[in-house]
């Protein structure tokens, strides 16, 4: 039976291209028939990258059949994930966050976390030796996923190994780093064709803090002025969109990559308190600035107090 392999629900660039990296090294290494698959449409930086190199769009999948063999890629958050994603078969877990804890398996398993700053960095490390047999369109999609984690290394995430591993795949395929990654950044700035919905749901994660369940959305651009045009519209959608997801707050965190700071929508008192105690700033307007905030993983998530 075919292992599907896939990542969180609103895919970025990690989630869609690390299920490609890890199916071809089950395929075509390992003899295990494997498949990649999304489990929503993938971001404009994430469908850059698969055009860029010439890769297939995964497809997107809505479902799991119990007893399915499954791999989970750069997540083991069941809220991240299908319904009915324990009535699947879970081979083996690999991914670079905190420990959530809900998954069950059907025996032990091979997991995988590690403190780095994209699961590509860890896949290219388990495959050993193995790793140099990738095609260029597979290191392509490495390459990609750790510029994009590490926001050309800008993000504390980041990690020397992470580094390595880049430098490796840039001389390898001869890319200049810089300008591929200002191209990823452009695409990924480029958000005109989405509504305020579907920004607010595009690169988010369900969270609870003290008994609030929130939608921690962040939204990575070099052109954050884009964004926050559409500030007035945002605030207003977020009230539709927290109904619809069943959460009590959505927060958006616009990172301007280049300047390196975040711009946080403050839409009511709710957000207001929660900006003063998680990052000790006074929220007079419906926007603060957090100078070198960018990484939600570190920066955002484990300091949030409601």
């Amino acid at each position: 039976m075919t292992t599907l392999v896939f990542g969180h629900k609103s895919p970025d660039t990690d989630s869609t291209g690390s299920p490609i990296i890890w199916s071809w090294y089950l395929n075509e290494i390992k003899g295990t028939p494997a498949t990649p698959a999304l489990l929503g449409e993938p971001n404009t930086e994430a469908a850059f990258m698969l055009t860029h190199w010439g890769l297939e769009k995964p497809a997107i999948i809505d479902s799991i059949e119990a007893g399915a063999p499954v791999v989970i890629v750069d997540t083991n958050n069941p809220a991240e994930l299908l319904d009915g994603i324990n009535d699947a078969d879970i081979r083996a877990i690999i991914d670079h966050h905190a420990m959530v804890g809900g998954l069950t398996t059907k025996g032990p398993i091979d997991i995988t976390i590690r403190p780095v700053a994209c699961t590509a960095t860890i896949l290219i490390d388990l495959m050993g030796e193995d790793a140099a047999k990738m095609p260029d369109a597979i290191k392509g999609a490495a390459l990609s996923c750790i510029l994009s984690d590490t926001l050309e290394f800008r993000s504390p995430t980041t990690t020397d190994q992470d580094k390595a591993v880049v430098a490796q795949l840039a001389a390898d395929l001869n890319v200049d780093i810089p300008s591929y990654a200002a191209k990823m950044f452009a695409a990924k700035s480029d958000v005109s064709a989405f509504s305020d919905a579907e920004l607010l749901r595009m690169d988010s994660k369900e969270y609870e803090v003290d008994g609030t369940k929130l939608r921690v959305s962040v939204l990575e651009t070099t052109s954050p002025a884009t964004v926050l045009s559409r500030k007035d519209s945002l605030i207003k959608t977020m009230t539709t969109v927290a109904s619809e997801d069943g959460v009590d707050q959505v927060l958006l965190f616009v990172v301007d990559i280049l300047n390196e700071e975040a711009t946080l929508l403050v839409p009511n008192d709710l957000v207001k308190t929660l900006a003063s105690k998680s990052f000790d700033v006074d929220a007079t307007g419906d926007t603060v600035v957090l100078p070198g905030v960018v990484s939600r993983k570190k920066q955002i998530m484990p300091v949030l107090k409601v």
